[in-house]
C-alpha cells in the first residue's frame, strides 16, 4: 500500500507567544517551598548531632587516655602512658570492626563516599542504625587516637537525619536526595562554622546537579545551622587567623607553586590509602580484624609523635601561628600520613578533611623558607586549602572553606590560586579522587563533570525530519496489515493523517500484528480503528528533551510533530534524529578548527 507525504509547509510556523512563555530558566515548582521548610528541622537536628559527636569524642578520649568519665575537651597524652598506649587504638579499632560486622558495614570509611553512594545508587535512603552507629564508631575511633576528623562522620550522620525524615514523607528520589544533602551541609556547618563552603561542598560533591530545587533547601539547612550553632558550640571562626599577601605576578607564581606541590601531595596520599587497602585485601583474615591492625599502626605512630593522634585541631592552630619548628612539622607530616593511610585503608571509621588540612599546612610550612616572606602561617594556610581542593577535587569549596574557617577574607585570591592549581594537577594526573576511587572499587562509575543537556537547548523543529511518510485515515485495517507484512516498510510506525494533514493517530507494527489475528477488523478504516486513542504528538517549538522523555517513558520510537494552531503534521522526531543531533555535538567538540590563520 502506498504511503502519502504529509502536506506540510516548508518551515514550521513561528512559535506562539504563549508557548514560549511556558518555558523558563528553571523547572523548579512550588514544592521547593515545602522542602525548604523541611530543611529547617534537618538543620537543627544536624547541629544537635554535631554537638553530640564532639562530646562523644571527648568522652572516649578521657576514658581511654585519662581514665575519667568526663566530656571536657582534654588532649591525648599517649606519650605519658608508655608502651601501654599502643593498645588503646587497637582496642578502639577492634570495637569498630565488631560494630561494622554485626551492626552495619556502612560505618566503615570516611563518610563522604558512603553518602555519595547512597545518593547515586541507594535512592538516598540511609538506614536508621547507620545514623546511630556512624557517629558512635567515629567517636570511638577518634577518641582512642585515630588520626581522623569529625567532618566526614557528621556529613554522613547529618545526611542520615535528612534521609530518615524524607523517608517518612511521600517524596521522590530527587527530593530525598535534597534533604539528605541538606543534612550533610548542616552537619559540616555545625562542626566548622562554614555555611558557604558547606553549600559549595554539596554542589561540587553530593548533589550531582545545579538546580534551585536542591540548592535552596540545602542553603536553608546550612543557614539554620550557622544561625543556631553558637548556642551549642563556640561562635566565630574555628581557626581565627589574619594574614595577607599582595597579589602580584611573582606572588601568583608562588601561590601556584604551593598549589602544584599540594596537588602532587594529593596524588601521593590517594595512592598510599588505596595501596594500604590493597594490602589489607590480601590478608587471610576477615575484614572485621583489619581495623585492629590499623590501630596497631596508630599506636606505634603515637609513640613516635603523640601530636599525630586524634583530630589534631591544635596542630592546625600551631601551623597557622607558625609556632612549630621545621623538624617538628616534618615529623608530624611523616607520622600522620603513615598512620592515617594505614588506618583508613584498614576500613576504620573517621573523616579526611581535618587530616588534609594538617598535611597541606605542613607542606606549606615546610616550603615557607623558599617562598616570599609574609605573615607567619600564611603559606601553611594556602597549603591547607590547596590540599583539600586537590584531594577532594573541590577547589571552590576549599577556597571558601579556608576563608570562612579563618575569617581571613584578605587571603581569598591567593587561596583560590593555590586551590585551582592543585585541582588542575590532580585532574591531569589521577583518574579518580580519594572519594570516587572507593566507589569505583565497588563497581560504580561517577562522572564529576556537569553540563546542560544538549536536548534542553534544541527545539524539535531543529532536529525533526520534515519529509514524513504517512498513512491516510481512509485506508483500511487490512491495507495497513498488508503494508507492514508484505511491503517491507521502512519504519516501525507511521502517522495517520486526514485529508487536511491533521494527525489522528499512529499505526505501529505491533498494531498490524494484533489486527492480523482478527479477520473481522479488516474492513474498518484506520480512523475507526484508532478512534478513542490519544495520539502522542509534539510541537515544533517544544524542547527536544521533552520529546525524548516522552519517547523513553512510552517506549515509542517516533513522535509526530504538529503545528500548534492547525494540528497539521509538519515533521517527525525519531530516535535517529536524537542520535544525529548528539553525534553532531560530539563532532563539534572533537574537531579542532582554526578560523584565523597566518597568510602563507
Amino acid at each position: 500500500m502506498p504511503t502519502y507525504p504529509a502536506s506540510a509547509p516548508a518551515a514550521p510556523a513561528p512559535a506562539p507567544a504563549r508557548a514560549a512563555a511556558r518555558l523558563g530558566d528553571f523547572t523548579t515548582d512550588r514544592r521547593v517551598v515545602m522542602l525548604m521548610a523541611l530543611a529547617i528541622p534537618v538543620g537543627l537536628a544536624s547541629v544537635a548531632a554535631a554537638w553530640a559527636l564532639l562530646r562523644l569524642i571527648s568522652l572516649c578520649t578521657n576514658l581511654a587516655y585519662h581514665g575519667q568519665f568526663s566530656f571536657a575537651d582534654m588532649p591525648i597524652t599517649a606519650g605519658q602512658l608508655g608502651w601501654g598506649s599502643v593498645f588503646i587504638p587497637v582496642a578502639g579499632c577492634l570495637v569498630i570492626g565488631l560494630m561494622a560486622r554485626y551492626g552495619s558495614e556502612k560505618i566503615r570509611g570516611h563518610g563522604i563516599p558512603e553518602a555519595m553512594e547512597a545518593i547515586l545508587i541507594g535512592k538516598s535512603r540511609i538506614q536508621p542504625k547507620v545514623a546511630i552507629l556512624k557517629p558512635v564508631s567515629s567517636a570511638v575511633s577518634i577518641g582512642t587516637g585515630g588520626p581522623f576528623g569529625a567532618e566526614g562522620p557528621i556529613i554522613m550522620t547529618g545526611g542520615a537525619i535528612g534521609s530518615l525524615l524524607a523517608q517518612t514523607i511521600h517524596l521522590d528520589d530527587a527530593e530525598r536526595k535534597t534533604l539528605l544533602v541538606a543534612g550533610a551541609a548542616a552537619g559540616m556547618t555545625a562542626i566548622f562554622a562554614t555555611p558557604l563552603a558547606a553549600v559549595l561542598l554539596a554542589v561540587e560533591l553530593l548533589l550531582f546537579e545545579w538546580k534551585p530545587r536542591s540548592f535552596l533547601p540545602v542553603a536553608m539547612a546550612a543557614l539554620v545551622a550557622a544561625a543556631t550553632r553558637a548556642f551549642a558550640l563556640d561562635a566565630g571562626p574555628v581557626f581565627a587567623y589574619s594574614g595577607a599577601l599582595p597579589f602580584t605576578p611573582w606572588n601568583l607564581v608562588a601561590c601556584a607553586a604551593v598549589g602544584v606541590l599540594a596537588g602532587l601531595g594529593s596524588g601521593v596520599l590517594t595512592t598510599l590509602v588505596y595501596a594500604a587497602e590493597d594490602l589489607f585485601e590480601k590478608l587471610p583474615l576477615h575484614w572485621m580484624w583489619w581495623p585492629a591492625i590499623g590501630g596497631l599502626a596508630i599506636g606505634i605512630g603515637g609513640l613516635i609523635d603523640p601530636a599525630a593522634l586524634g583530630v589534631g585541631y591544635d596542630n592546625i592552630r600551631h601551623l597557622l601561628a607558625g609556632g612549630l619548628a621545621f623538624q617538628a612539622v616534618l615529623l608530624l607530616l611523616v607520622v600522620k600520613v603513615a598512620i592515617w593511610s594505614i588506618a583508613l585503608g584498614s576500613g576504620t571509621s573517621g573523616g579526611v578533611l581535618a587530616p588534609l588540612l594538617i598535611f597541606g599546612g605542613a607542606l606549606g610550612a615546610l616550603a615557607t623558607p623558599w617562598l616570599p616572606q609574609t605573615d607567619p602561617g600564611f603559606w601553611a594556610l594556602l597549603g591547607m586549602a590547596a590540599m583539600m581542593g586537590g584531594t577532594m577535587r573541590a577547589p571552590l569549596t576549599a577556597t571558601l572553606f579556608a576563608v570562612e574557617l579563618t575569617g581571613d577574607g584578605a587571603a581569598l585570591l591567593p587561596v583560590l590560586a593555590a586551590s585551582v592549581f592543585a585541582y588542575g594537577v590532580t585532574v591531569l594526573l589521577l583518574k579518580r579522587s580519594i572519594l570516587t576511587e572507593k566507589i569505583a572499587r565497588r563497581g560504580h562509575h561517577i562522572s564529576r563533570e556537569y553540563q546542560v543537556d544538549p536536548f534542553d537547548l534544541l527545539r524539535a523543529s531543529a532536529i525533526m525530519t520534515r519529509a514524513v511518510d504517512t498513512l491516510p485515515d481512509t485506508a483500511t485495517v487490512a491495507q495497513a496489515v498488508a503494508h507492514f507484512t508484505t511491503l517491507q516498510p521502512v519504519h516501525t510506525s507511521y502517522p495517520v493523517v486526514d485529508r487536511q494533514g491533521v494527525v489522528v493517530g499512529e499505526v505501529t507494527r505491533a498494531d498490524s500484528l494484533a489486527w492480523a489475528l482478527d479477520a473481522e477488523d479488516g474492513a474498518r478504516t484506520l480512523a475507526q480503528a484508532l478512534a478513542g486513542r490519544e495520539p502522542m504528538i509534539g510541537y515544533p517549538d517544544e524542547l527536544a528533551s521533552r520529546i525524548a522523555d516522552r519517547m523513553a517513558l512510552s517506549g515509542v520510537g517516533r513522535v509526530p510533530i504538529v503545528d500548534r494552531e492547525s494540528g497539521r503534521l509538519v515533521g517527525i522526531v525519531g530516535r535517529k534524529d536524537l542520535f544525529r543531533s548528539r553525534a553532531r555535538r560530539l563532532r563539534d567538540e572533537s574537531e579542532r578548527t582554526a578560523y584565523f590563520r597566518r597568510a602563507s
